[in-house]
């Protein structure tokens, strides 16, 4: 008895730290986000952001609303309606406020948070 009580604190100790840590990533990817879109909206390029799209484990992307990915670890200049529409269709949601969307890639479900610039172009990052 005194066993299965031990796991049972050790497995809620476990998953209450694994949410803090989850939050946290959450918290990182929305900072990384909007302070790319801050710089783009003050006068930046997103091709000054080209080295975000390394950024790991949660790397940026920024593409036009057309779907043009203009930052990407592997498809920059790529359309991403061509390339995963189910991905376009949830990150064109975008806008200036910025906000989490889910959608499959590669056949896992990702989540990222993606925010509009003045110019409308779309800055994602997730998992």
């Amino acid at each position: 008895m005194k066993k299965v009580a031990l796991m049972m604190v050790v497995l809620v100790m476990g998953l209450s730290l694994a949410a803090g840590v989850f939050a946290q990533d959450k918290a990182a990817i929305q900072k990384q986000v909007d302070e790319i879109v801050k710089a783009i909206d003050g006068g930046k390029t997103a091709a000054d952001f080209k080295d975000a799209a390394n950024n790991k484990p949660n790397y940026v992307y920024i593409m036009k609303k057309d779907g043009m990915l203009l930052v990407h670890p592997s498809l920059e200049g790529k359309n991403l309606k061509e390339a995963a529409m189910p991905a376009y269709e949830a990150v064109s949601k975008a806008n200036m406020k910025g906000g989490w969307v889910t959608y499959e890639w590669k056949g896992k479900e990702k989540n990222a948070y993606v925010r509009e610039t003045k110019n409308g172009e779309i800055v994602g990052s997730g998992y």
